[in-house]
This record gives structure tokens, C-alpha cells and sequence, in this order.
């Protein structure tokens, strides 16, 4: 450990700190909606407020700060790791406060991130982190977005003395097991790291039956953040106790960071992990919370998302029986499972049908994303995709397959066609689709499908949805996740 800082100026100082602490991305748009008040300084606007930029172009609100970088645990993956020869700094709680409030009446900021290595121990560096929020919100009378770190093994009287003045706190699990937590970070424990989780759960909870105005403690709730790649856990595992920490801990954001090699040590994988998967995971995150679907839906517990196509197209492609789905009569679960369909269009489409019969041109109206909703859905009985057959359609959806290998593509008709009927009986022979005849008898394509006044007069929802069975089928099948590593 290279402890330099009675040489070091505040400039130097903060340079270290800030480098220190961009490896935590628990931190997004402030989600509180504290008001401005007379004879304070800043507000909270609940959608957040951006006006800094990092290098690669994101669009950030908060400065991101470290207390200190001094620490007495030895975690294996962190820059920060006792056993590095790093320099080390601190801020008082003073110039931290002078800090902020010189960028903010700059306009440079709008919140701060406020985090730290663990100095002496966890109750002591907590007091620190306490000692900045009274005098920011006391003393400065700043009134702005704070989101801090609450430090694993603090006492549980100063993690809730903390919540009274932070809008936000994280807690971050960083390893998806308690083996891997033994293996790389063996000063921590997994009660460290659970305990302050459940208690702030509990206030998150409170929270909820208490008018907005009204909320006292961590209004924008609380988050967490897992390291991707730095342990051998698959995504299965890891999506797996995300869905437990939605479900039991309440929390508003799981964030997930590709581990970045920035310590030499045989226990640690030597090159990063590939970056699509911390996509993949985000991605299957967000069907977790707004999408309907389970985790069990989406992975195998032992195994990693596909790389090549996204986990919704994935899970489709494995369930290729359900599609396609005729959007005028599909329910609302079932249209948010198409892929290409998001919440927004799916609500359109609900709308939209009660008032007309929708075809693929009202989709491309809305934006659906047709390069890939098209093989799963019919638009009033017309099907423009390539039929039983998720080898190809995965090729299509990854690019890999030709355009001109597409059966359905356009072709110029020839005088010696008798008519059209015909080009489409050929059509379908060659998919292996319908009857040979039009595509619209049984077995087709367009099989069941119902007439064009039998589609206007489609309920809100109605029609046959297949998903309900295929949900019934998979909770008999599941078997309950009970604990959280």
C-alpha cells in the first residue's frame, strides 16, 4: 500500500478517488422527487437531471466519489484490495461537502454517488460517510439527489440513520454465491452483505403504503450491483437470485459490471469476459421486471445465455410452438413475449385493434420491429415468416442466412402461373405449411384463423392463448428457489 497523502494536493487526491470508484455502476437517474425548498440549494426531479459526460458519450448526472481508497479488506478482484501497492488518499468530510457544493453552483453536477473503501473498520468509515450527509443537508442546505454506498458489516442503527438523509442506498452482493464470496473476498460474509439488504427492504416497504411527499428515508428505494466473469457462477445462477432480490428484498435495480482484470492472481480469470454477456443480462433483467417471464423460463440454472440472439428471441425459438400468434386476438402476456414487440407497442396494438382489423403495414406504423416479430406473428391471417423452423429463423436473425434463402421472399410472377392461388400453394409445399392449397385451409399457416368481422369483433384479450397452459406446465415443472447464494 503506497500511503501518500500528507504530499498530496486536493486535486491529486480527488483524481485518485474519482479513478477509484468507476468500477460501481450501481448508480442511474435519481428516481426521487424531493421538490425545491426556500433556503435550500437543488432539487430532486424524479426522472434525474444530466448535464456531465463521460468519455465514451453516456450522459451522466452524479459525481462518482470515493472517501476514501484505504481498506482493510483484501478482496481479490478490487483495484482498492489491501495487499496493492495503489496510492491511497482521503477526503474529510469537509472538502467532500466544499466539493460538491462548489460543482453544483458550477452547474457541473446534480447529485452525488458517494462510496468507500472500508478505513479501520465498517462502523467507522459509515460514521464518515453519516458525518458528509449531516453537513450537506444541514449545514449546506443542500437539497439535491445523494446515493450512497452502505458499508457490509455497519451496525444496523447507522445503515438507518444513513437512509434519513440519502435518497438512494446500494448494497452490492458484487459475487452470485457464497462460495464464490469465500473464494475472493473471504473478509466478507454473506449475513455482512444480506442483512443491511433486508433491513433497508424494510423501510423500502413502509414506504410504499406512505404518500411521496411524505417519504423520510431512501425514496428512490435501494440497488445492488454483481460482477460478471470474475467467478465461474453461470448466468442461470446469477438471473436466478436476481429474481429473488426483486421478489424479496424489493429492490428498484440489480446492476451488472463484466469484470475488468485489474489485479494479477491465479484465482481470478486472466482476460475479461465477454462483454455481450453483461448485455444479455441486462436484457433478460428487464423481461424479468416488465416482460411477465420467470427465470426458470429463461435458463438453465447451469448454464449462459445464448450470445448470438437476445433471451427473448431465444426463449421463442425453444418455444416455437406457441407462435405464430395472430395479433389481432393475441392477449396482452403473449404479445410482450413476441420478439420485437416491447410494452409500449404492445399496448398500441391492444388499443388499436379495438378500433380496426391491424395489418403488417399498422405495424410497421407503430415501429414494431418486423425483422424480427415477423416470424412469430400473423397480421389477419397473413404470415410473412419461414414457417416451423427455428434452425433458420435464428439464422435470420443473426444475419447468417441470405435474404434470397428466405422460401417467402418476393418473386416476379410468370405468365405461365395459372394465378396466384397457385405461387402460394407452391410456397407453402416448399415450407411444409398448410394444405397445398392457399394456406388458409387446416394445417395451414392461417389455420383457425378467424374472418375479418370475426377479428373486429375480437375482445380486448380474447381469443385462444396458449400461454396459459404453457405457464400451467411450467410451474408444475419448476421447483422453488429458496435461498439467495
Amino acid at each position: 500500500m503506497v500511503n501518500i497523502g500528507e504530499t498530496q494536493t486536493l486535486e491529486e487526491r480527488i483524481k485518485i478517488l474519482t479513478e477509484g470508484a468507476k468500477y460501481d455502476v450501481s448508480c442511474s437517474s435519481s428516481n426521487s422527487a424531493r421538490v425545491a425548498q426556500k433556503g435550500q440549494l437543488g432539487a430532486c426531479h424524479i426522472a434525474g437531471v444530466c448535464h456531465s459526460f463521460t468519455a465514451d458519450g453516456r450522459c451522466i448526472s452524479l459525481i462518482k466519489l470515493l472517501m476514501t481508497n484505504k481498506c482493510e479488506f483484501d478482496c481479490l478482484y478490487c483495484v482498492n484490495r489491501r495487499s496493492n501497492d495503489t496510492p491511497r488518499a482521503s477526503l474529510t468530510p469537509r472538502e467532500v461537502c466544499e466539493l460538491i457544493m462548489g460543482f453544483y453552483r458550477r452547474n457541473y453536477i446534480e447529485g452525488l454517488f458517494l462510496s468507500s473503501a472500508v478505513e479501520k473498520s465498517p462502523d467507522h468509515t459509515m460514521q464518515l460517510i453519516i458525518q458528509t450527509l449531516t453537513m450537506l443537508r444541514k449545514e449546506y442546505k443542500f437539497n439535491g439527489y445523494i446515493h450512497i454506498k452502505a458499508i457490509p458489516g455497519a451496525s444496523a442503527h447507522l445503515i438507518d440513520l444513513a437512509a434519513t438523509f440519502a435518497d438512494r442506498m446500494s448494497v452490492n452482493i458484487e459475487l452470485p454465491s457464497e462460495t464464490s464470496l469465500k473464494l475472493l473476498a473471504p473478509q466478507k460474509k454473506k449475513e455482512m452483505l444480506v442483512s443491511p439488504m433486508r433491513q433497508l427492504s424494510g423501510v423500502a416497504l413502509s414506504n410504499a403504503h406512505t404518500p411521496r411527499r411524505l417519504v423520510k428515508k431512501i425514496p428512490a428505494g435501494q440497488t445492488t450491483q454483481m460482477i460478471i466473469g470474475a467467478s465461474p457462477d453461470a448466468d442461470g445462477q446469477i438471473i436466478r437470485l436476481t429474481e429473488a432480490l426483486y421478489r424479496k428484498f424489493g429492490l428498484k435495480r440489480v446492476y451488472y459490471s463484466a469484470y475488468t482484470p485489474v489485479n494479477n492472481d491465479s484465482r481470478l480469470p486472466a482476460l475479461p469476459p465477454d462483454l455481450r454477456r453483461e448485455n444479455r443480462l441486462y436484457q433478460a433483467d428487464w423481461l424479468l421486471r416488465f416482460y411477465g417471464f420467470d427465470a426458470d423460463e429463461l435458463v438453465p440454472a447451469d448454464r449462459n445465455f445464448a450470445l448470438d440472439v437476445d433471451p427473448k428471441c431465444d426463449w421463442a425459438l425453444r418455444n416455437i410452438d406457441l407462435f405464430p400468434v395472430e395479433i389481432n386476438t393475441a392477449s396482452y402476456d403473449m404479445l410482450l413475449r413476441v420478439p420485437g414487440i416491447g410494452v409500449r407497442n404492445a399496448f398500441r396494438i391492444m388499443q388499436a385493434r379495438k378500433h380496426s382489423v391491424l395489418t403488417f403495414d399498422s405495424l410497421k406504423k407503430m415501429r414494431v420491429a418486423l425483422t424480427r416479430a415477423l416470424f412469430f406473428v400473423t397480421a389477419a391471417g397473413e404470415y410473412r415468416g419461414i414457417g416451423d423452423k427455428p434452425d433458420l429463423i435464428r439464422l435470420r436473425l443473426t444475419d447468417k442466412l441470405p435474404l434470397l434463402q428466405n422460401n417467402n421472399a418476393p418473386r416476379q410472377l410468370s405468365i405461365f402461373d395459372n394465378d396466384i392461388a397457385s405461387v402460394l400453394s407452391e410456397r407453402n409445399e416448399r415450407n411444409g405449411l398448410g394444405d397445398g392449397k392457399t394456406g388458409f385451409g387446416a394445417g395451414g399457416y392461417g389455420a383457425g384463423a378467424p374472418s375479418l368481422s370475426e377479428f373486429s369483433e375480437a375482445a380486448l384479450g380474447g381469443g385462444d392463448n396458449p400461454l396459459l397452459e404453457y405457464k400451467a406446465d411450467k410451474a408444475r415443472q419448476s421447483e422453488s428457489f429458496e435461498t439467495l447464494f
